[in-house]
């Protein structure tokens, strides 16, 4: 995908949408990664045994997966301001997930292009299970 810049962008546009399918290898590597081993997310049958469906996704690499989304479309000389998400549902692994976004604000602070995004994660089911904001900050032409 190629750079995006401030006069591309338009309150209500879509932020291109990021499918994942997290398997439960990804789940172990990230383990390794974070140092996250809770073992809800790696073994079925202690997740079983704490009320769980089976093992679930990372908070934190559903996090990260948000991230990708935005970064993925602000493009390299756009810059990442913030990025808050609030996990309302347990995700699992091998099922085809959704990153979307929406562009809900855009203004100039300082000559510098601010964009602001609602983002989730979506199900399967098409339910937002990790929704969040992010603020980021788009060249402008000729500056």
């Amino acid at each position: 995908m190629g750079q995006i810049y401030y006069e591309d962008v338009s309150v209500g546009d879509e932020v291109t949408p990021l499918p994942k399918n997290a398997t439960s290898q990804q789940l172990v590597k990230y383990a390794g990664a974070s140092g996250d081993y809770y073992q809800i997310h790696y073994d079925d049958g202690f997740a079983r045994n704490n009320g769980l469906p089976g093992i679930i996704i990372h908070g934190a690499l559903k996090n990260a997966f948000l991230g990708q989304l935005i970064t993925d479309w602000m493009g390299s000389e756009g810059q990442l301001k913030k990025l808050s998400v609030s996990y309302r549902a347990m995700d699992i692994p091998d099922e085809d997930l959704v990153c979307k976004g929406t562009v809900t604000d855009k203004r100039v602070e300082g000559g510098v292009g601010i964009v602001e995004c609602e983002i989730a994660l979506h199900n399967g089911a098409g339910k937002p299970t990790t929704p969040g904001k992010a603020v980021v900050a788009l060249p402008i032409r000729g500056s």
